[in-house]
């Protein structure tokens, strides 16, 4: 398996950062719902006082966000979940999480992405389900 950031998009505070899953071996990859994530600041400690929301509507209020399912990835086929986050910044310190441990699902072996995420002061991370990435 490989998985990766990609560079995101961002509008009016709204970011999103696609962590992509792909299956680069000769047998079948299962997933079910949602990376596992652990935020790193600059020195690779750990980001405290960042709540992880299973899915983004708290952040970006979109009711049209598909939910967790099973899904079978065979050899060359990919998957995509997202990281939202708003970049607020009011009252506190600002959140700078360049490094993200992750975890394609429960018991999987880690990864370390480097997303840059810069999430002011809202204390929030949405995390969205894994779903199959059409690359035709």
């Amino acid at each position: 398996m490989r998985v990766y950031a990609d560079r995101g998009d961002a509008a009016m505070g709204l970011r999103v950062v696609g962590l992509h899953l792909s299956n680069c071996g000769t047998g079948v990859y299962r997933i079910n719902g949602y990376p596992e994530v652990q935020l790193f600041d600059e020195d690779h400690d750990p980001v405290t006082g960042v709540r992880i929301l299973h899915g983004s509507r708290e952040i970006s209020f979109s009711g049209d966000e598909p939910g967790p399912a099973p899904l079978v990835l065979k050899p060359g086929e990919a998957a995509l979940a997202t990281l939202t986050w708003r970049n607020t910044t009011e009252f506190g310190d600002p959140v700078n999480a360049p490094y993200v441990r992750v975890h394609a699902k429960p018991g999987a072996d880690p990864v370390m992405v480097t997303p840059e995420l810069d999430l002011g002061t809202t204390g929030k991370l949405a995390v969205g389900a894994w779903r199959r990435l059409d690359r035709s």
